[in-house]
């Protein structure tokens, strides 16, 4: 995992040698998907020892990000609880870009998902709710899934966005709440916290997958 490079454009494409882009979807970028984001990072750094292991690389966009803004406080002190960096964090508008070259996107809410899908670029099989892509990813046999050593996180990766994909029409949400995470913009601190609990469970798994390492007790 290495840090976002900086400027509107992101390096590399779907499927480049050796990373893995995971993009996180919000509204604003200054609430859910900075939390998200650097929940992410903080699991693959505890999973892989080196946050620069395994290449892979995750970012955050807002559909009306506040392009330049800094994370919400709230949700910087959410990181903190946590673990996590919050440092250094500027909101980004989403671009064709960040959805051309993401490897798997993951967003808030199924209306995200939606307008991601809707910018197009062959993004409808690579794009996921976060709770339903955690919902997918347990039922998917890890074994079934590559080994990740060396370069194979990031195979491992590929192989599981592909078979939550093949799952998608199998596996349905028990009720229209369940695949979103609500806004905690304007909320107080205790709303946010439920919301970065609520993030954190639902990543445990996922990054689970993604290594093969569970978390660390």
């Amino acid at each position: 995992m290495t840090a976002p490079e900086t400027g509107r454009g992101i390096a590399g494409f779907p499927g480049s040698a050796g990373t893995f882009r995971i993009l996180h979807v919000s509204t604003g970028n200054v609430c859910r998907s900075p939390i998200t984001e650097r929940l992410t990072r903080h699991a693959l750094a505890d999973r892989l020892g080196d946050p620069l292991t395994g290449g892979l690389i995750v970012e955050s966009a807002g559909t009306w990000g506040h392009e330049g803004a800094p994370m919400e406080t709230n949700a910087e002190t959410v990181l903190a609880d946590f673990g996590a960096d919050p440092t250094g964090f500027m909101g980004r508008e989403l671009l064709d870009d960040h959805v051309i070259r993401a490897d798997l996107v993951l967003t808030a809410t199924r209306d995200h998902r939606a307008q991601v899908i809707s910018m197009g670029h062959s993004a409808g099989l690579r794009t996921f709710t976060l709770k339903e892509f955690t919902r997918l990813v347990r039922a998917i046999d890890p074994t079934t899934l590559p080994e990740p050593d060396g370069n194979g996180v990031v195979e491992r990766a590929r192989a599981l966005v592909r078979a939550a994909a093949a799952l998608r029409g199998w596996l349905l949400a028990p009720n229209v709440e369940a695949d979103e995470v609500y806004d905690p913009y304007g909320a107080p601190l205790p709303f946010f916290r439920s919301v970065g609990d609520e993030i954190n469970q639902a990543l445990d798994p996922v990054v689970t997958a993604l290594t093969g390492v569970p978390a660390h007790t």
